[in-house]
């Protein structure tokens, strides 16, 4: 649901700010160039791309970084370096939908650009790690798994692979375990691997120099049992050149939660050499962590909607509900009333129906009695006459000894 989804953002911004991490933005709607220059032609096929009224080529976004990456370079001048950016985009792919992977989502994202040592990929690890675990996932739930495309690099180049075909090589790599075992052997085949020969480089699981150095940054911050070296992992994207990473959970029930990693070179590309900065960073989505928390029966909580609801039993009586109105909403409180007529039963459980923890209502002894409100604590169910201008500080105080 949408609240679901707002509370998943709350923890979101609330993680990437305590970690001193500046939102950005940018358009949903890009050249294709700027993915062909990232991906190549290939890409086109896995986009929601057409020409636009000015005969350009356009594509709704796939993925944020590109976009980031064609920002960063424009203005990297105005900036202090390094840039620690996140964002939440909405994002496209035109695919097959399947279980933790649809056609549009929402993405958290975070980037560190301008800075080369491993304590960039270490801060973004843990910040990935801090935010899973924010929402009350424990090492028992999930890992992430690190790995080098650095060192899948000298992997295949020292066999003899086709500089030209390492792309290919890195998806097929990347698609293991989700494709039959012989396609993923006559891919390799065809590059001049066998599938034993690429196996048995998984299972050495080496770390390189630099994944040391990101484990003992990890281990400093009391991190070391979310992370484990873990070679299967490549990251299929053609862009990444050092470091890269993907976080799962433990029973190995859904797709990964989130992934990332180095990519020193996409500022170059997209700037046709004009920038040229280190960058990292990774992305996590809503669809698979909702369903893992759902699994794990961590949901966050939806906050009820309403603070107070006024309900208008009788209309000589709406002058003065609506003023209330105005005067609970001045002092911050989620308020909502009954704009027309409508018995009060009905009026109730639309409040209960909205989450309102107090709803609020006039009465009068006679015709010329005082005016008095009836607030009913919901949850208690216990309801007290309050003179009009003490309702405000009323709902207020039983607020604050609620919550």
């Amino acid at each position: 649901s949408a609240a679901l989804r707002g509370r998943i953002f709350a923890v979101w911004h609330q993680m990437a700010q305590r970690y001193g991490f500046q939102e950005y933005d940018g358009p949903p709607l890009e050249s294709l160039d700027l993915y062909k220059a990232k991906s190549g032609d290939e890409i086109v096929a896995q986009l929601y791309n057409f020409v636009d009224k000015g005969g350009r080529e356009v594509a709704l976004r796939p993925e944020m970084t590109p976009t980031l990456a064609r920002m960063a370079a424009a203005a990297e001048r105005h900036y202090k370096k390094p840039l620690k950016w996140y964002s939440i985009p909405q994002l496209f792919r035109y695919e097959r939908q399947q279980k933790g992977r649809l056609r549009e989502h929402f993405q958290f994202n975070a980037d560190i650009i301008g800075e080369g040592s491993t304590s960039a990929d270490a801060e973004l690890i843990a910040l990935l790690i801090d935010t899973l675990r924010a929402f009350g996932l424990t090492a028992q739930d999930f890992v992430v798994r690190l790995s080098s495309r650095r060192a899948w690099e000298e992997f295949y180049h020292s066999g003899g692979g086709d500089p030209d075909r390492a792309y290919a090589f890195y998806q097929a790599v990347d698609k293991m375990g989700r494709e039959p075992e012989e396609v993923t052997a006559a891919k390799l085949k065809e590059l001049g691997f066998s599938l034993d020969r690429v196996r048995e480089f998984i299972a050495q699981g080496q770390p390189t120099e630099e994944l040391e150095e990101i484990l003992g940054d990890l281990e400093s911050r009391g991190l070391q049992e979310y992370v484990t070296v873990d070679y299967s992992i490549i990251r299929g994207l053609a862009y990444y050149t050092g470091p890269v990473y993907e976080a799962f959970d433990r029973k190995g029930e859904f797709r990964a939660i989130a992934g990332g990693g180095r990519y020193d070179n996409l500022l170059k590309v997209i700037s046709r050499g004009k920038v040229d900065l280190p960058a990292a960073g990774f992305g996590m989505g809503d669809v698979v962590l909702t369903e893992l928390l759902k699994a794990r029966g961590l949901s966050p909580s939806v906050a009820p909607e309403l603070d107070a609801f006024v309900l208008v039993e009788e209309e000589r009586f709406r002058k003065e509900s609506v003023r209330l109105v105005q005067k609970l909403r001045e002092a911050g409180l989620r308020t909502d009333y009954a704009l027309g007529p409508g018995k009060s039963d009905r009026q109730y459980k639309y409040a209960l129906a909205r989450g309102a923890r107090f709803t609020i209502r006039a009465t009068q002894e006679g015709e010329t009695g005082p005016l008095r409100f009836l607030v009913k604590e919901v949850a208690k169910r216990t309801e007290e006459a309050v003179d009009p201008e003490a309702v405000v500080s009323y709902v207020q105080s039983r607020l604050s000894v609620s919550d």
